[in-house]
Parts: C-alpha cells; sequence; structure tokens
C-alpha cells in the first residue's frame, strides 16, 4: 500500500471514528450541566439537613439562579432549568424549548430511559442543548401529589403562579439547557 492510500484510509477511518464522538460544544454544555447538578444538589442536600424540604425551596429560589449565573461567565455559555410545568414564570420554555420538552414526553412514551435523552442542534450562530431531568423520589417533597402543607405555603408564598406540582417518580420533571453563541 503506498502512502497516500494509507494516509486517506486513516484521515476516512479517523473522520468515522471521530464522527460517533461528541461534538467539543456537546461536550461543554454537558460540563456546564454537570457544573448546575453536582452545585445544587450539594446545595440542595445542605438545606434539607439544615431545615427539610421548606429550607431546601429557598436554593431552588435564590442559589439556583446564582449558581447559573456563575458557570455562565466563567463557561461562556447560558445554562439553566426549564420545564413544560414551570414554577416561575421567567423560566417559562421558549418555542424551542417545548417543541425539545414534548419531544422528550414523546420518547419516554416508546420506552427511552429518561437518563439517555439529550438533543442539540445549531440554529444560525446559536449552538442549542437540552437534558431531560427525571423525577426522582425526593423531587416529590417539592413536586410530587401530597407536599407536607408547610412546603405548599412556602412554595405559594415564593411562587403563586406554580404549575410544578403533581409530578410521580419516573416523570420527566423538565430538562436542563445549554445555549452557546459564537
Amino acid at each position: 500500500m503506498n502512502k497516500f492510500v494509507f494516509l486517506l484510509s486513516v484521515v476516512l477511518v479517523t473522520g468515522i471514528a471521530n464522527a460517533t464522538e461528541p461534538s467539543m460544544q456537546v461536550k461543554q454544555s454537558r460540563m456546564a450541566i454537570k457544573s448546575l447538578f453536582d452545585q445544587l444538589v450539594g446545595e440542595l442536600k445542605t438545606a434539607m439537613k439544615a431545615g427539610g424540604p421548606v429550607k431546601a425551596i429557598g436554593v431552588c429560589n435564590t442559589k439556583a439562579p446564582e449558581i447559573a449565573a456563575k458557570i455562565n461567565v466563567e463557561g461562556n455559555v447560558k445554562v439553566s432549568r426549564v420545564s413544560l410545568k414551570n414554577r416561575n414564570p421567567d423560566n417559562a420554555p421558549s418555542d424551542w424549548q417545548k417543541n425539545v420538552l414534548l419531544k422528550f414526553e414523546s420518547r419516554k412514551a416508546a420506552g427511552e430511559e429518561i437518563k439517555k435523552m439529550d438533543y442539540s442542534e445549531t440554529v444560525g450562530d446559536e449552538f442549542r442543548y437540552m437534558k431531560a431531568i427525571p423525577t426522582n423520589i425526593v423531587c416529590l417533597k417539592c413536586h410530587g401529589s401530597e407536599i407536607d402543607p408547610k412546603v405548599v405555603a412556602k412554595l405559594d408564598e415564593l411562587y403563586p403562579e406554580d404549575k410544578a406540582r403533581g409530578y410521580k417518580q419516573g416523570d420527566i420533571r423538565g430538562a436542563f439547557y445549554v445555549t452557546i453563541s459564537k
């Protein structure tokens, strides 16, 4: 085999192998989401130990936006959470986010595992990524059907337009999303 054919083979095989790997933007998005998730979970665990779900609500109300803002600046991205049943009306999904969330629901109905659901696209100069959030048992303390009256009172105080209740374990709670502008 001559050098040209060998090099062409290497390029083709390498190109095929790299095509299955996530893009740099997907990797960056996943890192931003992991950072938000890890920091948020840490804050929620601390709050739960200090004062239960009522105290944890304050984390989602004040700490989550602060954590996201810090990641946004450090990572040159925009990362946040979104849901079809949002708690804060300022976090209502945009049209593209709503479409992806509805597709996630269809994928769940078809049997796909929520933890594996993600989506990415580039529109104009903006890269968009979403990762589904499954509803776990601990989420139900603030997002379930049977919520402690003290938690309900705090939710009603902080989120008078709250739609984020009535979930069951295994539902799609929403999604993390990341946008990266070129």
